[in-house]
């Protein structure tokens, strides 16, 4: 996932705002205590959500794969006044800590958290949003861009991660995940309905604005 010599990634942190006392703590404590911690988001991508978002206002955002729920107090942070987030995530282990990271950020009654299917959920949510973050299993990125391409308003951004999957992408022996990462790179560059830009930042985000 570091594509970047460590050097130039060390020199970009150090450049780049810090975390918050509570995402140094989640950050830690994933490394130390959750399984396959580099799903984290991390300091630098973190801060890259938080701007994103920041600059975007949104009054509602979805965010499709919760982990231990760093990048989704990054998104909030740039919430509108009364602004929502909607998370999901199919890890009910990791539940209880998630919504305790919820609750010291003092975002309780601001993000709602669905344990569960987000092929079930996601048809179910009755309202729209102004950003989307895709962050779950690989295999369905293609299927989640299709319900919930609808429910973005017009101007309103998607962003998926991972989408260099390790630069497996441009590699010729490929696994099932690359080649659901390279399907749905070549589905969003053929789509007339949005601007996107694939940016190398950690392993990838494809950001996509839809006209």
């Amino acid at each position: 996932m570091e594509f970047l010599p460590e050097d130039i990634a060390r020199y970009s942190a150090e450049h780049t705002s810090p975390e918050s006392d509570l995402l140094k703590q989640i950050n830690r404590d994933t490394h130390a205590r959750v399984m396959m911690p580099r799903m984290l988001s991390g300091h630098v991508q973190g801060r890259f959500l938080s701007m994103v978002s920041k600059f975007l206002q949104p009054k509602t955002i979805l965010e499709i794969g919760t982990y231990t729920g760093y990048s989704a107090i990054c998104l909030a942070e740039g919430l509108a006044p009364e602004g929502h987030l909607i998370t999901i995530d199919v890890n009910e282990e990791l539940e209880t800590r998630v919504r305790s990271y919820f609750s010291q950020a003092g975002l309780t009654s601001t993000i709602d958290f669905h344990i569960g299917d987000a092929a079930k959920i996601i048809p179910a949510l009755n309202q729209n949003f102004d950003l989307v973050f895709i962050d779950a299993d690989k295999e369905n990125y293609s299927l989640y861009y299709d319900l919930v391409f609808e429910k973005v308003n017009p101007g309103g951004a998607i962003l998926a991660d991972n989408v260099l999957w390790s630069g497996k992408v441009t590699q010729s022996k490929i696994d099932k995940d690359t080649h659901a990462l390279i399907e749905f790179n070549k589905k969003i560059q053929a789509d007339n309905r949005v601007e996107n830009l694939l940016l190398p930042l950690r392993d990838g985000i494809m950001m996509i604005r839809k006209n």
